[in-house]
């Protein structure tokens, strides 16, 4: 048996755990990587973020070539398109690839041992990798767990055939005819209206009285619309049950049984962390819940053990496993960090697109103390000349009413995720009202409607 001693073991591969070890590296620090098996970039870059925007993009496409057929859209015609999705998956996977490719180029310049094989802790500074060439026992003075999350399977919707979760459904070989999602949350919807804009006919079955529950109705409003034009069936305040025989069983929010007929039963109802089979419970570390307890430096109760991203606990949100994987290994290189971010911006690939940072309005429900301004993307003219205008699409501002401190922005509508970092940053700079009505927003973009509703939160828009 091989055996190894490091100065830092990370556990996980996905955007915390390879975060982690390339800035691990760059500051000297002998460190090991062990890849579990979704391979490098975890989650997101495999079966996540990347490949699902990819799939969205590619929708979006036949979608726009599809309304090109029959009498043309914007003056342009073409013949109906036709959709082989074993090549567009063919097509995503080499993005996917050429993605790991990188991540293991950055990783090797930082001399970062990557090993291949599940990890099992005896203890909370020692594991046993199986690997294809054999058993490595490493031990290490740090540890970082990086294990990031997996799907949440229904007792009565095992996955397997047609039930399938998100990774499965990112590399279908074939349109389904019929496709049932349970859960209205961001994945469902994403997925839902991607394959509903490559001509599946597709139903949502959610337990909440809405989709998206966790947003609030203005910002979900465009896309419940957008669903409802599209054909897509909603049975929202409903139960699913059973699969069988071709159909999915559900209880109504009137109490009322149902059958859906399905091709595929899409179960999407939330990730949970991933705790088990790696013997976490012989690391003798305190847990919050089902989450890994850590404190504003992402240390857990034993010494020299941190966990960074999904194991941490919500918003289970890529950037957020980076964020944190940077800052461990700086803390363990003796620099003082903490993570205490003003906010984490979250954005819905839906159609159309949400953003969210800071507080909401159902945060601010209720107070006296705060401005709310919003501003439609309608009245913005780069929005009506890429047919982004007309969907009920809008952006947000909160702000304190006293010193006029931005507490939270949203926007919902085409292509407003390219306004999240924009977002995130004023929140986390602490700017003011001000700040933004200063700044010269370039014309013609979506963003000057984030300076429209700044304006308008000051009392002197310009364009409404």
């Amino acid at each position: 048996m091989q055996i190894l001693k490091t100065k830092v073991l990370i556990i996980g591969a996905g955007t915390g755990g390879y975060v982690a070890g390339i800035r691990c590296g760059q500051l000297g620090l002998e460190t090991v990587l062990v890849d579990g098996g979704d391979g490098l970039g975890g989650t997101c870059l495999n079966v996540g973020c990347i490949p699902s925007k990819a799939i969205i993009h590619a929708a979006a496409k036949y979608e726009t070539v599809t309304k090109a057929a029959g009498d043309g859209t914007l003056g342009i015609t073409a013949s109906a398109p036709a959709i082989d999705l074993s090549k567009t998956v063919e097509w995503k996977d080499g993005i996917v690839r050429k993605l790991n490719t990188g991540v293991a180029a950055l990783l090797k310049k930082a001399k970062v041992k990557v090993i291949k094989g599940w990890a099992t802790f005896q203890d909370a500074k020692t594991c046993r990798v199986e690997t294809e060439d054999g058993p490595v026992t490493i031990t290490a003075e740090h540890v970082i767990l990086a294990t990031g999350s997996e799907p949440v399977e229904l007792p009565f919707l095992p996955f397997g055939g047609d039930v399938i979760s998100s990774t499965e459904a990112l590399s279908l070989d074939a349109v389904p005819g019929r496709l049932v999602v349970v859960g209205g949350g961001y994945i469902g919807l994403e997925l839902g209206i991607a394959y509903r804009k490559l001509g599946a006919e597709v139903a949502i079955v959610e337990m909440a009285d809405r989709i998206l529950p966790l947003y609030d109705k203005a910002l979900t409003d465009p896309v419940h619309k957008w669903l409802e034009r599209h054909g897509v069936q909603l049975f929202l305040g409903a139960r699913a049950g059973g699969f069988g025989d071709g159909a999915l069983s559900i209880t109504t929010k009137d109490g009322e049984p149902l059958s859906i007929p399905a091709d595929k039963v899409l179960v999407t109802v939330g990730r949970k962390p991933r705790t088990s089979g790696w013997g976490l419970e012989n690391m003798g570390v305190a847990m919050a819940g089902p989450f890994v307890k850590v404190d504003d430096r992402c240390a857990t109760s034993m010494r020299n053990v941190w966990a960074v991203g999904d194991l941490t606990g919500e918003p289970m949100l890529a950037h957020k496993g980076s964020a944190q994987g940077e800052m461990v290994a700086e803390i363990i290189a003796g620099k003082d960090r903490r993570f205490d971010p003003v906010t984490i911006a979250a954005v819905c690939f839906t159609e159309p697109e949400i953003v969210s940072a800071g507080l909401g309005p159902l945060d601010v429900e209720g107070r006296d103390d705060v401005i709310q301004s919003v501003f439609p993307l309608a009245a913005i003219g780069r929005a009506l000349a890429i047919e982004a205008g007309e969907d009920g699409g809008f952006v947000r501002v909160i702000a304190s009413k006293s010193d006029h401190r931005i507490l939270g922005l949203q926007a919902v509508g085409q292509h407003v995720a390219e306004l999240s970092n924009s977002f995130a940053q004023m929140l986390e700079m602490g700017a003011v009202l001000e700040d933004v009505a200063g700044v010269i927003h370039v014309h013609p973009t979506l963003g000057e409607a984030f300076h429209e509703a700044s304006l308008r939160a000051l009392g002197h828009a310009i364009h409404i």
